[in-house]
């Protein structure tokens, strides 16, 4: 992993790659647009290094990332999940109006922006035609060559803006960076890289774009396209050392290849900024500044007074945080929730390490048992409310902020504290208590410099908001899901009541009916002719009040059933339901059914039951533009017996913890009694699972979708060797 020199990592810490106005106006436009797509969305922040950088943190922090690798974009963002994305376009775009860092300089990003998608484009070109086989990685690794220079402009401020304006091309930039700072634009784009935990040769492409030609031979492939695209994009024409450089490297491109590709790659950068309403630079002006961000001035804040930076800093945090709170009002699930705090604190506060603790209702300890996507120390711990025992409890029984940087220091350091900040790698702590209406809900505790804790200091009153607005947030959906649950075992409860007494009423009136037909059978002569008829008639009444009696209860197995092919039940009930429950809502179905006859020894209609809840449960989760899978497997052998596998597995937003206990729940209790976010659907197909000798599993993770395993039993014995081994 690439390192840098300790001040320089301390100071881009707080940076932020902007992004331009009519970049992030589109974002808007198109997260407030239910018809957009993740693939329409994903084309969007591909063309901004800005948004690239923003997604990529987002969805390679350990919260979301649990040891898979994001690098593509749309991936990144499916990871997120559009709400999430909603939340941190929002964040961004109200940001960037109240920032102070650039409300003091005027700095056009046009150039910038457009020679970034010039050369991300270029590279996805080159690397087609010499047959990379990850175009779409050198696309990416073209497109942030240069971020490194958006991170120092926001994270110095005015020395690298001066830097800038005496600079006249990137080639002089990088020179003087690496003088006066003792780092170049490029090894910061290679940390941030690194943090993303993308292949190495990734990062390699942003760090040696300003190789010497007799070096960068000697490097990857991918290096060498980002090299020559950046080479491509500062010449009117192409050079004959040029040409026979880029066939040593690639082989024979043909007579005049690279100039096409320059044109087109042109061609599509301009098409893409016409769009967003950027003018590009004539090409003249992209080979001297080598699409440099374009100082245009920098003015001096006139000086104002503490009372009116702090009524500044008032009103800006509360034009920031409206947004925010509005945007967690439609999240769905406390994970959900606990994400997009974590990147409102990134992009709000520059609070890149941050963990939260909950209270416990019962005795007020804070742990974070339940909480993934954090250090494994915040799961180990159980703090008692007592001050002296950590700053987070320190702030969650004062209802104020706490800091390792704070005047008023308590006697002895915490080594729950000094944990803490060993697990953030920082010198420090904040903690910000979550305050909610009437009690303290948890505590969010950041790792943070000393630094960052002094640029902080005129914040406070938006931190304390910030704080309460994720305590009132997070109890009022905690309120919301009881009240929820309750109504819901109340209407069950009630619909069971009503069902009973239907059944009731409607058994008098049957077996009346019994009555006289037995009544009628024996006066009726021997030798007439209906009593055979009288006698079918019986038993269909008789099956109407079996029928009525199990009204209220789930279909139980018959184990006269014969073996049903459950591939030929899939396909047609996803020729009845495909069109209805996913084609209509924009998800795409994957199925995986052999040809073959695939029969398993289960009841018909419980399997169809099953199906249906299932497919509904993930119809209501999904949003257009996810996908849902559906394979079936025969011959598995578990514990010795044959099964046959249907796996379901969706790329959702997950399932929470109930909803995943209702698929195991106790065949013999209330339906009402462990729903989950996804309603009655999984307590009955855990119950038909259960009747049936199914083995369920189920894997599901917030931002991660969901997989529900279930094997069905091959073998008539096994299945009737589970129902008997059953307690009446």
């Amino acid at each position: 992993m690439y390192s840098l020199p300790e001040p320089i990592r301390h100071a881009i810490e707080s940076g932020r790659a902007p992004s331009p106005p009519q970049v992030l106006l589109r974002l808007l436009q198109m997260v407030d647009d239910d018809s957009t797509t993740m693939a329409s969305l994903a084309t969007l922040v591909e063309q901004d290094p800005g948004l690239c950088t923003r997604v990529l943190t987002a969805a390679n922090s350990s919260a979301i990332r649990r040891g898979k690798q994001f690098s593509s974009i749309e991936s990144c963002l499916m990871a997120l999940g559009t709400r999430l994305v909603r939340s941190i376009a929002t964040c961004l775009s109200v940001q960037s109006l109240f920032d102070e860092r650039t409300a003091t300089r005027s700095v056009d990003l046009s150039a910038f922006w457009t020679h970034s998608l010039l050369i991300a484009e270029l590279s996805r070109s080159l690397a087609t035609s010499s047959g990379y086989p990850r175009p779409d990685e050198a696309y990416l690794a073209g497109l942030l060559h240069d971020v490194g220079e958006l991170i120092l402009l926001s994270a110095l401020g005015e020395p690298y803006l001066k830097l800038l304006a005496a600079c006249a091309d990137e080639a002089e930039l990088s020179a003087r960076e690496s003088e006066q700072l003792g780092v170049h634009h490029g090894e910061i784009g290679t940390w941030l890289a690194d943090q993303w935990h993308l292949d190495s040769s990734f990062a390699d492409g942003i760090l040696f774009h300003h190789a010497p030609a007799e070096q960068i031979v000697t490097a990857a492939q991918l290096p060498q396209l980002v090299w020559l695209a950046h080479q491509l994009s500062s010449c009117d024409e192409v050079p004959d050392e040029l040409e026979r450089l880029a066939g040593q490297m690639f082989g024979d491109c043909g007579n005049g290849a690279l100039s096409a590709s320059r044109d087109g790659a042109e061609q599509r950068m301009r098409v893409f900024a016409d769009a967003i309403g950027i003018a590009p630079p004539e090409r003249s002006r992209q080979a001297g500044a080598g699409g440099l961000p374009r100082v245009l001035g920098v003015r001096q804040p006139a000086p104002d007074s503490a009372a009116e930076r702090q009524m500044a800093a008032i009103i800006g945090d509360k034009a920031l945080l409206q947004p925010l709170q509005q945007d967690l009002c439609t999240l769905e699930s406390d994970a959900e929730l606990l994400l997009a705090l974590r990147e409102a604190a990134r992009i709000l506060f520059d609070l890149n390490q941050l963990a939260f603790l909950l209270c416990d209702t019962a005795d007020g300890r804070l742990t974070a048992r339940d909480i993934a996507g954090q250090a494994p120390i915040f799961r180990q711990v159980s703090i008692l409310p007592e001050a002296q025992r950590s700053l987070a409890a320190s702030a969650a029984l004062s209802g104020e902020i706490c800091s390792s940087y704070d005047q008023a220091l308590p006697p002895a350091t915490s080594l729950m504290d000094v944990q803490f900040a060993r697990a953030f790698a920082s010198s420090g702590l904040l903690c910000i208590p979550m305050l909610g209406r009437s009690r303290t809900v948890g505590v969010i505790v950041a790792g943070l410099t000393a630094d960052q804790h002094q640029r902080l200091g005129h914040r406070r009153s938006g931190l304390i908001n910030f704080g309460r607005i994720a305590g009132v947030t997070l109890e009022s959906w905690r309120e919301s899901q009881s009240a929820r649950k309750e109504s819901e075992e109340k209407a069950a409860a009630q619909f069971a009541r009503r069902t009973r007494r239907a059944v009731h009423e409607a058994g008098n009136p049957l077996t009346i009916i019994k009555g006289y037909l037995r009544i009628l059978d024996s006066k009726l002569p021997q030798d007439a002719g209906v009593h055979h008829e009288l006698s079918v008639l019986g038993e269909e009444i008789e099956r109407v009040a079996s029928i009525v009696r199990r009204m209220s209860e789930v279909p139980a197995s018959r184990e006269d059933e014969q073996t049903v092919d459950v591939g030929e039940l899939i396909r047609e009930l996803l020729l009845l339901y495909r069109e209805t429950l996913f084609d209509s809502r924009g998800i795409a179905v994957e199925s995986a059914v052999p040809g073959k006859p695939v029969r398993v020894a289960c009841d018909r209609d419980s399997i169809k039951q099953i199906l249906l809840n299932l497919w509904k449960n993930a119809s209501e989760a999904l949003s257009r533009g996810e996908r849902f899978e559906l394979s079936l497997t025969d011959d598995v052998l578990h514990q010795g017996h044959r099964f046959a596998e249907l796996r379901l597995q969706d790329n959702g937003p997950g399932m929470n913890e109930a909803a995943m206990a209702a698929l195991h729940r106790s065949s013999q209790g209330p339906l009402g009694a462990a729903r989950g976010g996804r309603g009655m659907g999984l307590a009955i197909v855990g119950t038909l699972a259960q009747q049936l000798g199914i083995p369920v599993t189920c894997r599901s993770k917030p931002g991660h979708g969901t997989m529900i395993s279930l094997l069905l039993p091959a073998d008539r014995a096994e299945r009737r060797g589970k129902s008997e081994a059953k307690p009446n």
